[in-house]
This record gives C-alpha cells, structure tokens and sequence, in this order.
C-alpha cells in the first residue's frame, strides 16, 4: 500500500508549484514526483553539474537521485578530488546533505561557475556564509520542510523517555525474569508541565502536539509570540528562561545555534531543573554543554536526557552519554522521513534552478 504524504508536506509541495507557475521554471507534478528540466539557455547544450557527497549513506540517498538527475548532473565529491580539471569549470552548484561537504576557500576557488550552495535542512552553522557569499555565491537552505517531523522526533524522544519505552523492549527480548523491576517504572506524560527553549516553527508545533497531551506549556523565546498564538497552543510566556527550567517537567531545546545561544545549558542552567525533570534537543548539539549534561546525570541533578544531536555526531563508542542508563541519543534523525527528504530534495532542485535562471531564490540565506 502506498504511504500517503501528510496534508502539510502537500502545503510545502504547493508552494514550490507556485513559485515555479509565477518563474520561467517550469515544473511538472507527475506521480514520479519529478522536475520539468528548465531553459537554461541556448549556450547551454547539457544538463549544469552540482557538487555533492557521495551518493549513499554518507550523502544523498539513491532513492532521490531521480529527481536531481531530472535537471543536473551529479559529481561526488570523492569522483571531483581525483578530476578537478575535468569538472572545475563545470559545476554551478554544490548540494550539502547532512553537513558532510565542507564548502571552505579552498573549494570555492576552485569552483570558478559556481553559482549557489543549498543546504539540505535548515540549519547552516556549519557553512561559513560571508566566505561563500564573498566569491559572488548565493547560499540557500529548505525551511519549513523540516517542522513537522523534528517536532514529532522531540515529542517521540519525551515518550519514549518519559515511559522508558527502550526498556521495555530490550525487557522484551532480552528478559530473564517475568515481571519489570521497580526501575521501569515511568511518569506520566500527560498533565506535565513542557517548556520550550525556542518557540519559532518548530517550536511552535511541538507546543501543538503538547497541547493534545493536555500537557501544560512554558515558553521561552527571545521574542514573545503574539497573544493569538499563545492562546492557539496554550502557551505561558516565560521572559527569563530560569523560570521555565525551574518549573518545567521536560525541557525540551529548540533554538538554532548561535554565539548567544553556544553552550545556552551548562551546569548553571541544569542545577535550575528539577530533581525529576528530563533535558530534550532536537536543536544543535553544541546548545548543550556535554560535560555538564553529564555531570548532572551521574549525579541526578536531573532524571534524564533525550538526544537527538550530540557533539560531535556521531559519538565516540567510548562516550559517557552512551553508557549512562537515563539517556537516550539518536544519530540527528530529527528529519529523516522518506516525505520530508523527498521534499527537502525537491526544494534543492527549486532554489538551484532558480539561482541559475538569474531568478531570486525562494530560499536564500541572508546574513
């Protein structure tokens, strides 16, 4: 049976339509979810190359290459190291999925036709966007795509933790005694108090799902929201975010990552929370300070963590975080769903023709 894609990723979808009918991009909306390759001009007799990490676990799944390949012709990064001279002047974009391209001067001096960077998610730390921007390079990303499926991995991560639902299953296949020791107890979810570090997008539909939990919500951000959107989602601004640490049953992190938010929880931060309270991120890694967080959890200073973003990604093997019994980290899967990345590709391909149509792209970065 077909899986269906969900009514919001259909709303992102007919937004691309839309801006692709309103451009010289044309689009086609078949059911193989493809492009209508572009003109891109008579000079131009092949299909524009892009850069991207290699196809494959490391980079670009194979099962999104149909709707690149629509349109362009992909490089692997490893194929580009042992062939500069045949594809330098050839590549007009570079594709950075899952942060594994590093898009540095020495790169971008030797991609002398390069013409826009898109990154695959919406957070670009890990691109130095005046460096990129400096060579006469656009940088894009694919916002909104991304919200509703790291909201659902944050509010998975407060279950599974809240209810030790990983417990119970290695209970279950592993079990040498008919009854759960008194350990696996877990707390309830519903009726607990959430607060939100970062009530942006992502935020915000993490405070939707809450508010189905009958959950009461605390927020803080670094702009109040409007009252309309309080009251939507039952939200109490919290103005300093040690009020919300000190009340707040889980905790969970959805900031991007900045100077001013690098390291935002420390050892400060984490004495703040209560004794029982959980620590969630679905936001950067570096938002937490590890050593601290570890140091809080050896001595129960909080109850536990839920991860899906550590530093670095992934983890050592020989971790602490990794051996401590009240964590759960995931390998940053907060958007790896088969709809959102095929979406997230799509965007790509979007903002890449857009660029080199001399169109304004839908989703340039801007500092």
């Amino acid at each position: 049976m077909e899986q269906k894609t969900s009514p919001y990723l259909l709303h992102i979808r007919s937004q691309i339509f839309s801006f692709l009918k309103q451009s010289s991009v044309n689009f086609h909306a078949s059911s193989q979810r493809t492009f209508k390759a572009p003109s891109l001009g008579s000079k131009i007799m092949e299909k524009p190359c892009i850069l991207a990490t290699i196809i494959g676990p490391k980079g670009i799944y194979k099962c999104f290459k149909p709707c690149i390949e629509k349109h362009f012709t992909i490089i692997a990064y490893e194929e580009f190291l042992e062939r500069k001279e045949d594809f330098a002047e050839k590549i007009r974009a570079v594709f950075v999925w899952g942060a594994t391209l590093n898009v540095n001067q020495e790169l971008l001096q030797a991609l002398p036709k390069l013409q826009v960077v898109v990154n695959g998610g919406v957070g670009v730390d890990h691109l130095d966007i005046p460096l990129i921007n400096s060579f006469g390079v656009k940088v894009c990303n694919t916002p909104h795509v991304v919200d509703n499926s790291t909201a659902d991995i944050g509010m998975g991560l407060m279950l599974a933790s809240a209810r030790k639902i990983l417990e119970g299953h290695n209970f279950s296949k592993y079990h040498e005694s008919e009854y759960m020791p008194e350990s696996s107890l877990g707390n309830d979810v519903s009726g607990a108090t959430l607060g939100i570090i970062g009530m942006g997008r992502i935020g915000f539909k993490v405070a939707k799902r809450a508010q189905s939990f009958d959950m009461r919500i605390l927020y803080h951000n670094r702009n109040r929201r409007t009252e309309e959107d309080e009251r939507a989602v039952g939200a109490v601004y919290c103005e300093k975010m040690e009020e919300l640490l000190q009340k707040s049953d889980f905790v969970m992190i959805v900031v991007s990552l900045s100077p001013h938010t690098h390291k935002l929880i420390g050892t400060k931060e984490l004495a703040m929370m209560k004794p029982s309270s959980t620590l969630i991120n679905i936001s950067r890694g570096l938002v937490v300070d590890q050593d601290a967080l570890v140091d809080a959890l050896q001595k129960k200073v909080i109850k536990a963590a839920a991860l899906d973003v550590t530093y670095p990604e992934p983890l050592p093997r020989d971790h602490p975080l990794l051996s401590l019994p009240n964590v759960i980290v995931l390998p940053h899967i907060g958007t790896h769903t088969v709809e959102t990345s095929q979406i997230m590709v799509e965007r790509m391909v979007v903002n890449s023709l857009a660029v080199l149509n001399g169109e304004q792209p839908p989703d340039e970065v801007k500092i």
